[in-house]
């Protein structure tokens, strides 16, 4: 791909945070049965996905997303385009049908085992960028730190295993430099005169803080507060950095009585040296 004409933006850094991860459910006799056709032996629905925050829009700098799940599974390697997902919304959104429009790149399966997914993702070609590989591990199974973590994805019924990511778009071209920064605006409401892959009238909206609370769409915004289906947020990321600081005083701690241990022996070894000298020196006095 021959690189996008013009300059770029000398000295400027923007990130856009996303999430990548999958959810599985066991099949059931109540609310997810297995579906008809499906094998006996597959014991779960999943899904793996790429997703803005909050289902924010993320279609304007992410185009395409390339799934490897197992050589096992027909068709293993499967691609979403964003074009794909935008048309497919103004089909079914529109008129009366009420339908939410899809803002992830999303492949939906079933199975019974565990397995490392590999995620390429492709950029908008105004960027410039290489396509980049992150790599996801499948969990069917309840997991955590501890039983009590475990016992809540049990009881919740879905084994989630999301992460959170931040694109970084180190000095953009100007022309993708404008797609990033334009058009910031409520969560959920169309661009001005956007369409597609970011065309039409480039609405440049005033910065926006975090602080006044709801996420906006092309922003580098996050929740301030946790709240079902949304596991990240400020607040979870003061929750991390506060387990950070206690971790790091508990280490500095261990650190500081070892050392007291180790200078503490150093002075046994230095007396046992000392007195060992003396009783050589009157040995030979003798």
């Amino acid at each position: 791909m021959a690189p996008p004409a013009g300059k770029r933006a000398k000295g400027v850094q923007i990130f856009r945070p996303f999430i990548y991860g999958t959810t599985a459910r066991p099949f059931n006799d109540t609310d997810n049965p297995r579906p008809v056709g499906v094998s006996p032996d597959h014991t779960h629905s999943w899904q793996v996905f790429v997703k803005g925050v909050e289902d924010t829009d993320i279609f304007y700098w992410l185009r395409r997303v390339q799934f490897k799940l197992h050589e096992s599974i027909p068709n293993h390697l499967r691609t979403i385009d964003a074009e794909t997902i935008i048309k497919e919304n103004e089909t079914s959104t529109g008129g009366k049908s009420g339908k939410k429009p899809q803002r992830a790149f999303v492949v939906n399966e079933t199975g019974w085992g565990e397995f490392e997914i590999t995620i390429k993702l492709y950029y908008e070609s105004k960027s410039g960028e290489k396509p980049q590989t992150l790599y996801h591990h499948l969990r069917l199974h309840p997991y955590g730190r501890n039983e009590a973590e475990k016992e809540a994805m049990r009881t919740g019924g879905e084994v989630i295993a999301w992460t959170y990511e931040e694109q970084v778009f180190n000095e953009p071209y100007e022309e993708f430099y404008k797609i990033l920064t334009s058009g910031v605006r409520d969560k959920g409401t169309p661009a001005p005169g956007a369409k597609g892959k970011g065309k039409g009238k480039s609405t440049f909206a005033p910065a926006v803080s975090s602080k006044e609370g709801d996420v906006k769409e092309r922003s580098a915004m996050i929740p301030l507060t946790t709240r079902p289906g949304q596991p990240f947020s400020r607040e979870t990321e003061e929750a991390e950095l506060k387990r950070l600081r206690e971790a790091e005083e508990k280490v500095q701690q261990m650190i500081t009585s070892l050392n007291k241990t180790v200078k503490a022996k150093e002075e046994e070894l230095a007396a046992l040296k000392a007195s060992n000298k003396a009783a050589a020196a009157g040995s030979a006095a003798a």
